[in-house]
């Protein structure tokens, strides 16, 4: 069993004014993107759920723009936030991709090499075991079984459906690894945390993918030249150093925030993990309930909050 396995979270608070001038000045065009940067107090429940469930995580590492959660305590010995320039080359600064910031976060000083890797909406729900997501040292990468996934892209785009830049940047890292070797996975996110190992992030980010993986440097907004980070769980599926699980709705469950019967699913699956997914089309309605929901699950105070 690994004795040193760190979580990352990337975070933001998406209703900093300040940050919110930022973003204005790098914006070529106004596009709905709240649901993107959205602060429901999800990060506080997330490390609620982390210190109940997941009591030998070594540290948590939280990646912002030079933000710091009014919550959170930073002299706790497990808490560290790292600042984007502490990680990313100054010629990417300030991103608010974070397709892009994901691919940065084998940077962190002092990370280990076993790692966890979470947004703010993702929940623990169980008790788990380091063994949950890593056996013997090699992660374990789940993911959703989706053997249609090219072709539902190819569709869409032959019948002029709209492809968000999300779901091209999955295509675009399928593409570019079935093209170096050879191999396609049919495979999609499951929406949660998920086990990497720092060495194969290394290795793809300043190898095996470094000249594709610049030319999306720049984007500092998502765009449909991105690649998603799946590159890196193909990586190592292929080199035998992550080991494919399908997931269920008992492991891994995804609400959205749109549709607010969250205790619904929660009641009907007991999920492990799950996740509260925002979106453009949610409203302020729709993420009011999120917070109530939250904190009914997870009521006690994490010794990580002033």
């Amino acid at each position: 069993m690994e004795k040193n396995i760190d979580l990352v979270y990337l975070w933001v608070d998406g209703n900093d004014p300040k940050w919110q001038e930022k973003k204005r000045r790098y914006m070529d065009t106004e596009i709905n993107t709240v649901g993107r940067y959205q602060d429901n107090q999800e990060l506080k429940y997330s490390l609620r759920s982390v210190e109940k469930h997941l009591p030998w995580i070594r540290k948590i590492f939280i990646v912002t723009d030079d933000q710091i959660p009014a919550f959170l305590d930073t002299n706790h010995p497990k808490i560290e936030v790292v600042f984007h320039s502490e990680i990313f080359p100054k010629e990417v600064i300030p991103s608010f991709n974070s397709s892009l910031i994901e691919y940065f976060i084998y940077k962190i000083p002092g990370l280990s090499e076993h790692f966890l890797y979470a947004n703010d909406d993702m929940f623990v729900n169980a008790d788990l075991e380091p063994s949950f997501f890593f056996k013997d040292g090699i992660p374990i990468m789940r993911m959703l079984y989706n053997p249609l996934i090219r072709y539902k892209i190819k569709l869409k785009k032959a019948l002029n459906i709209n492809v968000n830049t999300y779901r091209l940047a999955i295509e675009n890292a399928y593409t570019l690894f079935k093209k170096r070797f050879g191999l396609f996975y049919p495979v999609s996110q499951h929406h949660n945390i998920d086990a990497f190992l720092k060495s194969d992030y290394k290795a793809v980010v300043e190898e095996v993918f470094k000249e594709e993986l610049e030319t999306m440097f720049l984007n500092r907004f998502r765009h449909k030249t991105d690649i998603h980070r799946m590159l890196i769980n193909y990586y190592a599926l292929a080199n035998k150093r992550g080991i494919l699980k399908y997931a269920d709705r008992k492991e891994s469950c995804r609400l959205r925030v749109h549709r607010t019967n969250y205790q619904k699913y929660i009641s009907k699956y007991d999920p492990q993990l799950f996740c509260l997914n925002d979106s453009e089309h949610a409203t302020d309605f729709h993420r009011s309930h999120v917070e109530p929901f939250l904190k009914k699950i997870f009521p006690v105070k994490a010794t990580f909050e002033k």
